[in-house]
């Protein structure tokens, strides 16, 4: 398969999702259950990315750097530092355990 053919067929498939979307009925979309989902959903998902983003290369598990400046990251969100500190302390963290 190439490419533009995975490309295509991924659109496809999310076109597809949106539509079905729409036939859903509004009193299964006013649920609690759904709403507290909803809320949910994008943070676990956040999460997920970071986790890999920050502990993953290729196939393998791995901590450097990357893991070092989100902890950093996390102390500083935790101290309730504004987001560019947040995002310079990690920064600056990696680059200077890759430095060393």
């Amino acid at each position: 398969m190439s490419g533009w053919t995975a490309v295509l067929l991924t659109a496809a498939g999310c076109l597809a999702l949106k539509a079905l979307g729409w036939a859903v009925p509004a009193r299964v979309l006013d649920s609690d259950r759904v709403r507290r989902v909803a809320v949910l959903l994008p943070v676990a998902l956040l999460a997920g990315l970071v986790v890999v983003q920050a502990f993953s290369t290729g196939r393998s598990l791995r901590l450097d750097a990357r893991a070092a400046g989100l902890a950093v990251a996390v102390v500083a969100v935790v101290a309730r530092a504004p987001f560019l500190v947040v995002v310079a302390l990690a920064a600056l963290t990696a680059a200077l355990i890759r430095l060393a």
